[in-house]
């Protein structure tokens, strides 16, 4: 049963279709360079735990949400994070606290996304820890394999192409503001 959730977590968040998350880990990521490595892993856990905090308690039936409420904060926590990006690069050393609280808060409405499937994966199972655990063990593993190839691709661009960082980071901020607001606009909250 663990690999089972395990991997369930593992291609939720690699999951294509979902691509939302993998864009809200890219935009994370926008803002460091690859020696901040230790720092972008902080924020991508911070992010885990808000996830799994949403996942229990949706599990426990203690929080739920409507879809279509969750759709409109979703691509909303994209398009913050990636303006918060673009305003706050020059003091980035006074703003990483702010940064992960941000991250374990929206970690927290990326949950409430799969909370109705996660609890329809559960049933009626009465222990709700290992599958959480493994789950959500998953869900880092496959956010660390997001995060190795956005640093990755900005060590290429930043150090072969000679990239400045505050161009990558507008780049790739920009480039998720611009999806966020295209699904925002398209959420079906209207």
């Amino acid at each position: 049963m663990f690999s089972t959730y395990l991997e369930l977590g593992f291609t939720h968040i690699l999951d294509i279709e979902g691509y939302d998350h993998i864009l809200f880990i890219i935009a994370l990521c926008a803002v460091y360079k690859t020696h901040q490595w230790k720092q972008i892993l902080v924020l991508v856990t911070a992010f885990t735990i808000g996830h799994c905090v949403t996942l229990a308690l949706s599990a426990l039936r203690l929080v739920v949400f409507p879809a279509p409420i969750i759709e409109f904060l979703i691509p909303l926590t994209i398009l913050i994070t990636a303006l918060f990006n673009v305003s706050r690069e020059e003091s980035l050393d006074k703003s990483i606290n702010l940064n992960y609280l941000l991250a374990l808060f929206f970690g927290l409405i990326h949950g409430l996304g799969f909370s109705n499937f996660f609890r329809a994966l559960l049933g009626k199972e009465e222990n709700i820890v290992q599958p959480l655990l493994a789950f959500n063990i998953g869900v880092e593993l496959g956010q660390i394999i997001i995060v190795l190839c956005t640093m990755a691709l900005g060590f290429l661009f930043m150090n072969v192409f000679k990239t400045k960082q505050r161009a990558w980071n507008l780049f790739i901020s920009g480039a998720a503001a611009g999806v966020a607001i295209t699904l925002l606009i398209d959420a079906k909250f209207w």
